[in-house]
C-alpha cells in the first residue's frame, strides 16, 4: 500500500510473515517491484508467481484482472464456505469477485479513473468500485492500493462507498467452516 489512513505515506515493504512459506504469488509478474520481490522471494527459497496454489483445506485461484498491456492477476481464496479476493489492481471490476466475503480492492483513484498512456488499462476509482461491489453481493471492501488521489480525499475526511480504508499492518479475519 503507497499510503494508509492517519498521513502514513510510504512504500510498504513485502515481507511475508514468521513461519514457513509456501509460496510467494503475485499479481504482476512485469511489475517495476519485480526484481526486488525475486531477491526476497529467493532468500526464504520459493519461486515468485502468479497462479494457483492449495494449502490444506485453502484454494487460492489466480484470476485474471483488466489492468494494463500484459497479464495481470487478483486472487480469490477459498475456505470452505468463505470466500476472499485480493484484487488490489484493475480497470474493471472483476466479474469473479462476485460474492465475495471480504475483498482488498482497488484504491489508487478516488473520483476519476486513471487511464494509462496509449488506453491500454488503468486504475478504477474508488467510487466505481464501491458501486460494483455493492450489485456484485461483495459483503465487504477494503480499499488496500491508495493512490495519491485517494489519499487527498482521505486528508479531506471523506469515507470510501460501501467499504474501508485499509490499514497496514491490520489484521483481516473471518470465521469458516471447512
Amino acid at each position: 500500500m503507497r499510503g494508509a489512513p492517519g498521513g502514513l505515506r510510504r512504500r510498504a515493504r513485502a515481507e511475508p510473515p514468521p513461519g514457513r512459506l509456501d509460496a510467494w504469488l503475485v499479481t504482476d509478474e512485469r511489475s517495476e517491484l519485480r526484481s526486488e520481490l525475486r531477491r526476497r522471494a529467493a532468500t526464504w527459497d520459493v519461486p515468485l508467481r502468479a497462479g494457483d496454489l492449495r494449502v490444506g483445506d485453502v484454494l487460492v485461484r489466480c484470476r485474471p484482472v483488466v489492468h494494463t498491456s500484459h497479464p495481470a492477476y487478483g486472487y480469490r481464496i477459498e475456505a470452505g464456505d468463505v470466500v476472499v479476493v485480493w484484487a488490489p489492481e484493475f480497470w474493471e471490476f472483476p466479474a469473479w469477485a462476485a460474492g465475495a466475503d471480504l475483498m482488498f480492492a482497488e484504491a489508487a483513484a478516488w473520483d476519476r479513473p486513471i487511464r494509462f498512456r496509449g488506453g491500454v488499462g488503468g486504475h478504477a476509482t474508488v467510487r466505481a468500485t464501491g458501486e460494483q461491489a455493492a450489485r456484485q453481493g461483495v459483503r465487504r471492501v477494503v480499499y488496500a492500493h491508495i493512490g495519491r488521489p485517494s489519499l487527498r480525499a482521505i486528508d479531506a475526511g471523506l469515507k470510501p462507498p460501501g467499504g474501508e480504508w485499509g490499514v497496514e499492518g491490520r489484521t483481516y479475519s473471518l470465521r469458516f467452516t471447512p
